[in-house]
């Protein structure tokens, strides 16, 4: 009995309002929907962008490693070589400001791997 009065009084409100609360209603519906795809865009948009970023770095690390890392690679393990079995190749040092930089791409040689690394685990 009291479904069929509501029945009738959503019917009767229908008819005194021209169907314009269903019309409101259906708005706000499509409204919702719509905010929820742009954020979903805007979602998609921002992970494309932090992949295409994460591509370009890891694509640039080769030539770093070709030109800096090799030969800075090459220097150390002849200077440990030399040290510990005692050679005697007479390794020289590094000048005064490339045994610093040395220092900084040996450095920023264990952050990036050590970042690829943590990128990999969490992105997976």
């Amino acid at each position: 009995m009291i479904g069929l009065i509501a029945k009738a009084g959503g019917a009767v409100l229908g008819w005194l309002t021209g169907g314009t609360l269903d019309r409101v209603l259906d708005s706000v519906d499509h409204r919702i929907d719509n905010d929820t795809e742009r954020e979903r865009i805007k979602a998609d948009i921002v992970n494309v962008h932090t992949r295409a970023q994460a591509n370009l770095l890891a694509s640039r690390t080769w030539w770093f490693q070709l030109f800096f890392v090799v030969p800075l690679g090459i220097w150390f393990a002849a200077v440990v070589a030399d040290s510990l079995f005692h050679f005697a190749w007479n390794v020289a040092a590094l000048p005064a400001p490339l045994d610093q930089w040395a220092g900084w791409i040996v450095t920023s040689l264990f952050l990036v791997d050590g970042g690829k690394a943590l990128i990999g685990r969490f992105s997976k």
